[in-house]
């Protein structure tokens, strides 16, 4: 689940990016050597060589402050001990984020990684919020820049291909810092540390309206570009410890969950880094929608619907995937004062002792109704801002290129990402049991 939306004009440069990515990582199988090895210490104090006060005020660089980026601009703020300064093009987007009091903002281009360097220059973290576009710039302009990041922006490209220069900068950069990917990685780095070996994972995850309405029974709060990306691009997933790909909404099965009730689940491409970063024989992604949504879906995507190739219409040339958007952003837009959720399940299932265990992590958030924030844009930035906060103190330090996996794999960083959740009000919970 990708919230940050694609502009229509850079569709073409992303999916190629993303082409290139799928055809990489096709012939690559998960790497049990790549991840971990021995976890490196989580600890309040910063590595030698770097400047760390504790008692001195930390400055903290949000770059975009689009809907979530004013979430975790928000959040942050909360913190006396934080000086938070936002930097985005839009003076509009800017003037709503101040209005939320201790917040700084600054006008500045974010294509430019001299902006970028120049926004970062005092900061003791930076939060990248941009739109997936431009998020590989930045995080190159972050990296140079010698800051440690947290990062929601889901660049298309493989982030991975920047873990030298980060670690040559020695920048802890953790990026896919949202709800899926993000805290479905956390779930698996945890299950990792407690298992010897991993048979089976297996991520669902979805955003849904509380109230179900014909013909769709689904609402989205950002843009409709990404949904569609998630019907239409391959889904790639590890069998029997090899990456193999597969078709978007297929392989559809049935959950029920308490409080929420019968979804539907179908395949899609949001593993990510976890694609190499957990040694698992067996790896999926599945999105989930009320029961029907997937058969409609395909009806589109197979009848052309989604094709991004022009058609002459009286004419002239229209891409049907232009158009579709565009209805269906209307159709799909969640009304105003209308509450949502977000649901997420992980269960991953292997050995520890050479005895079987089924370790499930379940979130379950709502819209908050004294605030109006979509459980879709907590979800995906109070992980955001609890780890931007653990690099502006310190805490987290590993020089590389990080997912929440890594995060997952550590006592105290764990304990501390839970702990924020909770304070939150995003119900997170853990169970583990015996498999016969």
């Amino acid at each position: 689940m990708i919230p940050d939306a694609v502009p229509p004009r850079s569709r073409a440069t992303v999916n190629r990016a993303r082409a290139r990515i799928s055809a990489g990582l096709r012939e690559r199988a998960p790497s049990p050597g790549l991840p971990f090895g021995p976890a490196p210490p989580c600890t309040s104090r910063a590595p030698p060589g770097c400047r760390y006060n504790p008692r001195a005020m930390k400055k903290i660089a949000i770059l975009g402050c689009g809907l979530i980026g004013n979430v975790i601009a928000r959040d942050l703020a909360a913190d006396p001990g934080l000086e938070v300064t936002v930097f985005d093009r839009s003076e509009e987007a800017l003037a709503r984020v101040a209005a939320g009091g201790r917040i700084a903002t600054k006008t500045a281009d974010l294509s430019s990684r001299e902006d970028i360097g120049r926004a970062v220059s005092l900061a003791d973290a930076v939060v990248g919020a941009v739109p997936g576009f431009l998020g590989r710039n930045m995080l190159r302009a972050v990296i140079a820049a010698g800051k440690p990041i947290a990062d929601i922006s889901f660049a298309p490209e493989d982030p991975l291909d920047l873990d030298g220069e980060a670690r040559a900068n020695g920048v802890t950069a953790v990026v896919d810092c949202g709800v899926s990917p993000g805290l479905s990685n956390f779930a698996a780095g945890r299950a990792a540390s407690r298992l010897d070996e991993i048979d089976s994972l297996t991520i669902y995850v979805g955003g849904l309206p509380a109230v179900r309405r014909w013909p769709y029974e689904y609402a989205i709060v950002f843009s409709a570009t990404d949904v569609i990306e998630e019907y239409t691009r391959p889904a790639r997933v590890v069998e029997n410890g090899r990456v193999v790909v597969k078709p978007a909404l297929s392989e559809i099965e049935k959950l029920d969950f308490e409080g929420v009730g019968t979804l539907e689940a179908f395949l899609t491409d949001g593993l990510r880094t976890i694609l190499s970063t957990i040694p698992a024989r067996d790896m999926k992604e599945k999105t989930m929608r009320y029961p029907g949504h997937a058969e409609l879906m395909r009806v589109f995507r197979d009848s052309g619907f989604f094709g991004e190739s022009p058609i002459p219409v009286r004419g002239v040339p229209v891409a049907p995937r232009d158009l579709t958007e565009r209805l269906l952003f209307a159709a799909w837009k969640l009304p105003e004062g209308h509450a949502e959720l977000t649901v997420l399940r992980v269960i991953v299932e292997g050995k520890r002792n050479a005895a079987r265990e089924r370790h499930v992590f379940d979130l379950l958030d709502r819209t908050d109704p004294a605030t109006g924030t979509t459980s879709m844009a907590r979800t995906t930035g109070f992980p955001c801002a609890i780890v931007a906060r653990m690099l502006a103190a310190g805490e987290y330090a590993d020089p590389g290129i990080r997912a929440l996996e890594h995060l997952g794999r550590l006592d105290e960083a764990s304990e501390t990402l839970v702990a924020g959740l909770r304070s939150r009000g995003v119900a997170w919970k853990e169970s583990v049991v015996a498999i016969p």
